[in-house]
């Protein structure tokens, strides 16, 4: 059953609208087929549609003569992501109009116009390559929050060829030394501190044994001044950013790459073993964020409709930073960055800022979605959340209860939830609705624009109605071209289980009528007596319940069955506890099947969780199975480690 149908005002005045009156589409499913049928036809003409300015054009889209692993796009073309997004924009008259704001956790807000970040980034630019002689492929990591110095960083890099290398402000030194050797990074930038839940993180003290435990790769730090803290210094190699630029020029050449020249490095988490590299080259790190920003989210050209702001709640070492900035400034729109965590000060601090900021375009991972509604739904109603314009959701699968909260106590059913699905390793996504569709609640509605997915068993062949893996079945310039260094490592990631399809790892569904679920991540799938499911099912439905606020659910070895599931469930509310895991055991039965009963349902006081939100059943399942949980740096809360583990011992018998 479809529950939300778009409005009819909403329908009209949409990019993709218009989009589709201009080339002769009356469904937006004829659009979606043909772009996937023949991508030649969309990706070579999506950058004259957008608005891409080259400094040569290409003579030929795509180049598959070593097959669709290594597809070369744009070939004979020459142009810079960076340019596209911040010069450009000021080229268009447009300097004056806001590319973004930044709010610290104190109240301390900072707004950037284009022409002002135009010179921010090219006075750095000239920094790197005059004093500090970088040459394009070098690599600058940037290890410091969402925060308008990394921003003009990555994009001074861009700009000249240098490739950036956001790392997540979160990361222990360990892990950011891991990213720096394997960058190779000749310049990391940080900051002196920032703040988080009133507490100052003295971040430069953790870059410095980063930058020792790396081996020397590093020649240069250059320390943003936020926090205005004394901290350890390293004569002949750290420097104040705002000192080292002060007498840069305000201009500089861009570097004319081509296509696939590399812009960014992004790491993954190093969950399973070593980081995994992505690679996004020039072409795919402007053009699939901006497609998705313009035909997905709405988000209106700033040289149209100014206004527009995107607030997606993340950082700059996940891959949702990088996206929101090239997407909403290739539009020529502005977006929203915030310092600390969403309910501190106050914990309607979320609202308070939609309303103050007039967000229009609103983003997050699912469990931050709980969080707001367990700890700040109350407050919904007082106040003025009416400059929303559309959700976002992305980095897991949401669940029932929360997709519905969101599109009606929050939305009103009046703008949609656009549910993304794709990967720090595509830059983008895979499965996306649009405005101008019906929604089913938590869908994912589709493939996205030029995506030619599709969900595959065992062997390879499609399914419809049962549960399968998700597959692109044909390349796209985002998608990361090889990994770092290790080209094998790529093939058999990405290539080897369907050979020439895209393998992404994630367990999906399209159900009868068409609509596309992710179900989780392939190795989140729990086997009960022969029979699959994904965690991310199971959780949905244990969120049904009312009293159940966030649950992880997890396969325990059993002798029998294989697995058996079990469930840590946090309450809403004071709860008894063997009440709540019968109600919760007879929901599963009654909406998934007996053979998916929870055999445990363990009340938690809290989850192990990302600072984006994101619960980590990694680290719960590790501590189930007797392994040291790994990459700890990257939660929020690692204090909940301890807990877990001591409920895994008394209630599941494992130590």
């Amino acid at each position: 059953m479809k529950v939300w149908e778009p409005l009819r005002e909403v329908v009209e005045r949409s990019n993709v609208k218009r989009f589709m009156e201009e080339h002769g589409f009356e469904k937006y499913e004829d659009l979606v087929r043909r772009s996937t049928e023949d991508i030649r036809w969309f990706w070579g003409n999506l950058p004259s549609w957008l608005g891409v300015e080259w400094f040569r054009e290409p003579r030929e889209v795509l180049d598959l003569s070593q097959g669709p692993e290594w597809a070369k796009w744009y070939r004979g073309g020459l142009l810079n992501a960076a340019y596209n997004v911040v010069d450009r924009i000021v080229s268009m008259g447009l300097g004056e109009r806001e590319a973004f704001t930044w709010v610290g956790e104190d109240g301390e807000a900072r707004t950037y116009t284009y022409l002002q970040l135009k010179h921010e980034v090219d006075r750095l630019a000239n920094l790197f390559r005059e004093d500090y002689g970088l040459k394009p492929g070098d690599v600058v990591a940037i290890y410091a929050p969402m925060m308008p110095e990394s921003i003009v960083a990555m994009l001074a890099a861009m700009k000249i060829g240098v490739i950036a290398t956001p790392i997540f402000s979160g990361f222990a030194p360990p892990a950011v030394a891991e990213r720096l050797r394997l960058g190779e990074a000749k310049v990391l930038v940080t900051v002196d501190g920032y703040y988080r839940r009133g507490r100052l993180v003295r971040l430069k003290e953790q870059a410095d044994e980063a930058v020792k435990l790396s081996g020397g790769v590093v020649d240069h730090v250059l320390v943003v001044r936020r926090a205005g803290i004394d901290i350890p210094w390293v004569e002949g190699r750290d420097e104040w950013l705002d000192r080292a630029v002060a007498g840069k020029r305000p201009q500089a050449e861009p570097e004319e790459v081509d296509p696939e020249h590399p812009a960014l490095l992004l790491f993954t988490s190093g969950t399973t073993g070593r980081p995994k590299g992505a690679v996004i080259s020039h072409a795919g790190a402007l053009l699939q964020p901006a497609k998705e920003h313009y035909f997905n989210l709405d988000i209106k050209p700033g040289w149209e409709e100014p206004g527009d702001r995107l607030w997606w709640i993340t950082d700059i070492g996940w891959m949702m930073g990088p996206w929101q900035v090239m997407g909403s400034q290739f539009l020529g729109a502005s977006h929203l960055m915030v310092e600390g965590a969403i309910d501190y000060p106050s914990r309607g601090r979320t609202w308070e800022l939609i309303q103050k900021y007039r967000v229009t375009h609103f983003g997050f991972a699912a469990t931050v979605a709980r969080m707001l509604r367990r700890i700040a739904s109350d407050l919904v109603g007082e106040y003025d959340l009416s400059s929303i314009r559309a959700f976002g959701n992305t980095g897991e699968p949401i669940d029932y209860a929360t997709w519905m909260w969101v599109m009606g106590d929050v939305g009103e059913w009046k703008r949609p939830l656009i549910n993304l699905s794709g990967g720090t390793e595509l830059f983008g996504c895979i499965l996306l609705p649009s405005p101008v569709v019906p929604l089913k609640p938590t869908t994912l509605w589709g493939p996205g624009l030029g995506m030619d997915a599709d969900v595959f068993d065992d062997e390879g062949r499609p399914v419809r109605g049962v549960p399968g893996y998700l597959v692109v079945k044909k390349p796209a310039p985002s998608m990361t071209r090889g990994l770092w260094r290790e080209p094998e490592r790529y093939i058999k990631t990405y290539w080897s289980r369907f050979p020439g399809v895209w393998y992404h790892g994630d367990y999906a569904l399209i159900d009868e009528d068409g609509f596309w679920y992710i179900l989780g991540r392939a190795d989140d799938v729990i086997k009960v007596a022969g029979k699959r499911i994904g965690s991310a099912e199971i959780e949905s439905t244990v969120t049904l319940h009312p009293q159940v606020a966030e649950a992880a659910c997890i396969g325990v070895p059993h002798e029998v069955k294989g697995e058996v599931i079990a469930c840590f469930v946090v309450a809403r509310g004071e709860v008894e506890e063997a009440r709540l895991a019968e109600e919760v055991k007879k929901l599963v039965a009654e909406r998934l099947g007996k053979p998916f009963t929870p055999e445990y349902v363990i009340l938690a006081p809290e989850l192990p969780k990302t600072r984006s939100g994101k619960i980590t059943r990694r680290v719960i399942r590790d501590l189930i199975y007797g392994r040291q949980p790994g990459e700890l740096s990257v939660l929020e809360n690692p204090e909940s480690i301890e807990k877990i583990r001591k409920l895994v011992e008394e209630k599941l018998g494992k130590s």
